[in-house]
């Protein structure tokens, strides 16, 4: 059984997660990545910085991948979020699941990025075209985890 949270500063390697959940047993292995894409909200994007409560996201990522492989019965379950500076097409999130079946391995991996938007302590700074940056919050609008002075939580 492997289920882990990560948090990394290196560039997400893909064959490595798939590496981490693959087993015989497990029929069907989904791999989502979420990237940094050139326009958000109408502006055109250069890169993005993400910063974070380190402790806490660690603890929260961990609890994530065992609360949900826990209640969809998935053993095979890696999240991994990436700090600091990224360019365009560079993956911030990676997240590999397995199971015997498809059906769960999806449910699973929806639930872990949705969870991962709510409850991580994870912070991004969009960088612009015009040379502007600035904190932008995730897609529900959260506030949860915004650190003082820093800008509001998002992905």
């Amino acid at each position: 059984m492997t289920r882990v949270g990560r948090i990394v500063t290196a560039p997400i390697d893909p064959a490595r997660l798939l590496a981490d959940v693959s087993r015989p047993a497990n029929g069907a292995i989904l791999l989502f990545l979420g990237v940094v894409r050139d326009t958000n909200d109408g502006r055109g994007v250069t890169g993005i910085e993400y910063s974070a409560y380190e402790a806490m996201a660690l603890r929260e990522l961990q609890a994530i991948a065992d609360e949900v492989g826990e209640s969809l019965g998935v053993d095979d379950l890696v999240i991994e979020h990436r700090l600091g500076e990224l360019g365009l097409l560079e993956a911030s999130v990676g997240i590999a699941v397995a199971h015997p079946h498809r059906g769960e391995a999806y449910d699973a991996s929806r639930r872990v990025i949705e969870e991962l938007k709510r409850r991580v302590p994870i912070w991004k700074r969009e960088h612009y075209v015009d040379g502007t940056r600035q904190w932008v919050a995730n897609a529900s609008g959260s506030s949860a985890g915004v650190a003082p002075g820093v800008g509001p939580v998002a992905r």
